[in-house]
């Protein structure tokens, strides 16, 4: 199994930056991609960025030019830069990898969530 842990979140002012950490720990050869997804209150949770193993982002149109995604697999860490932050940003963010546990099955991992609040 993989664990996935976030940190990072907290309080900050619209135009802030603030850098979110995801670690994974257990089988994180099975890894392949991951991704930052982001739920808002009364809304449904999306996909906020995402990286492959070969280094591949791809971008919500909403955080595209504001945000960074990127990966340190000797530490096993996912990164999620966020500048210009704006209200909206606001929302609990989750880490989310995709394993590859067989040749024919995949799996999913979710982090417990860190809680990102930009104030106006």
């Amino acid at each position: 199994q993989v664990q996935l842990v976030e940190s990072g979140g907290g309080l900050v002012q619209t135009g802030g930056s603030r850098r979110l950490s995801c670690e994974a720990s257990g089988r994180t050869y099975q890894i392949n991609a991951m991704r930052w997804y982001r739920q808002a209150p009364g809304k449904e949770r999306e996909l906020v960025a995402g990286i492959t193993s070969d280094g591949t982002t791809n971008y919500a149109d909403s955080v595209r030019g504001r945000f960074t995604i990127s990966r340190n697999t000797a530490k096993n860490t996912m990164y999620l830069q966020m500048d210009r932050l704006l209200p909206e940003d606001t929302a609990v963010y989750y880490c989310n990898a995709k394993l590859v546990v067989s040749i024919e099955a995949t799996m999913e991992a979710w982090g417990q969530g860190t809680q990102v609040t930009v104030s106006s």
